[in-house]
């Protein structure tokens, strides 16, 4: 929890219990949550939380670079705690976002074009190889 709080404290943003335990979940769960399902995992541990609070404080934790905000097939935005660089595979059929470590090679050569990149994002849409092995069943 004090790993949390410095992280906090260092970007000025104020380390209350909430934030807290939402960076916290960000940064052990992989699955790209939305508010709802981050809301849904911490409610009862938090009972001072609403989904307000996550909303809020995730803008917060972005704004300030802590978590990052994904773009997906729905509407809602997903978030995540990892900061290597990497993809996204996001499968249309049950639209689980998969990281995808892969080397980008673009970044260089827009850096060569002159240009200073500070973060680079990329999704690959199809369809998952559990969602392609359950259509072969």
């Amino acid at each position: 929890m004090e790993k949390y709080k410095r992280m906090l404290v260092e970007k000025g943003i104020k380390p209350t219990f909430q934030r807290i335990k939402i960076l916290e979940y960000l940064e052990k769960h992989h699955n790209h949550p939305t508010v709802d399902m981050i809301y849904s995992a911490l409610y009862k541990k938090v009972p001072t939380l609403s989904k307000t609070t996550v909303y809020n404080t995730l803008g917060v934790l972005s704004k300030h670079g802590l978590v990052s905000v994904l773009s997906t097939l729905d509407s809602e935005a997903h978030y995540e705690y990892n900061f290597n660089s990497h993809h996204h595979f996001i499968c249309k059929v049950c639209h689980r976002i998969i990281d995808i470590d892969v080397p980008c090679t673009f970044r260089q050569y827009v850096e060569e074009l002159g240009h200073k990149v500070e973060e680079v994002h990329g999704n690959f849409v199809g369809i998952c190889k559990d969602c392609m092995e359950k259509q072969y069943e």
